[in-house]
């Protein structure tokens, strides 16, 4: 396959499932950005370029209830979304891959029991996302309304950025409507987001944030993209899982001394 065809093919596999967003970065350019321990060449030293997949706005979600409704139990699982995800991934890109005889490792962001790939770094290499200061990377038509899903380490050279290759907004916005949305404080121009001032406000003020990030609404970028409701609760209420053991053992302890 040519490497334009590549691509082609993974995001017409990808797009059903409201996989929208999809770039390619040769690998070394990747692990030059990177530690060691993230680089894509510890994880497949046979790879030449990283395919990430992402997705922008809603349609994911969409994506997922459906298939939720078409198998009862679903959202009984540990994590609905990241197993959708993987499913989708490894039947629909991957397989079909490996099938033609190429050579397809994939990475998750949720891979939690080895090494992987710094996907925010990766982001911005593949011209899928820029940097912000709240937290999140952002993306010029789905501001940030987008998370990274998977890559993929292919053994062919492809070089395909997206189109947010350099998109660093935040030092030009005049609004910066996001710093007074955010009820802690959190946010500002010149540190960006103070995770520990983030993390008390969530932990011990749980209610005030559960629905929404107050700060990543309040951005002027994509907000017709906005994350459905019950989607942001969704995310709200995983971030705030993993935020309760970082707080209990970091920033309780230093706050009752």
């Amino acid at each position: 396959m040519r490497a334009s065809s590549t691509l082609d093919e993974i995001r017409r596999a990808a797009a059903p499932h409201g996989l929208n967003l999809v770039a390619a970065t040769p690998v070394a350019r990747y692990d030059a950005t990177v530690k060691e321990v993230s680089r894509a060449s510890a994880l497949d030293r046979d790879a030449r370029s990283i395919v990430v997949i992402g997705n922008g706005g809603g349609a994911l979600w969409a994506s997922l209830k459906s298939h939720a409704a078409r198998n009862p139990g679903w959202w009984n699982r540990e994590n609905p979304l990241d197993d959708f995800t993987r499913e989708v991934v490894e039947r629909d890109i991957a397989a079909p891959i490996r099938a033609s005889g190429a050579r397809c490792t994939t990475v998750y962001p949720f891979m939690s029991n080895g090494p992987t790939l710094s996907f925010i770094e990766l982001g911005k290499v593949a011209g899928i996302a820029g940097p912000s200061i709240l937290g999140v990377t952002v993306h010029p038509l789905y501001g940030p309304w987008i998370a990274f899903r998977a890559a993929l380490l292919l053994d062919e050279e492809l070089d395909e950025p997206g189109i947010a290759k350099g998109f660093d907004p935040c030092p030009q916005c005049t609004a910066r409507t996001c710093i007074p949305a955010c009820p802690a404080g959190a946010v500002s121009l010149e540190s960006g987001w103070d995770i520990p001032k983030c993390l008390t406000h969530r932990v011990e003020v749980e209610p005030d944030c559960t629905p929404r990030c107050h700060a990543r609404a309040g951005c002027v970028l994509g907000p017709e993209h906005r994350y459905p409701d019950d989607e942001l609760a969704y995310h709200q209420m995983r971030a705030l899982r993993s935020m309760r053991p970082y707080y209990e053992a970091h920033i309780k302890p230093t706050r009752q001394t």
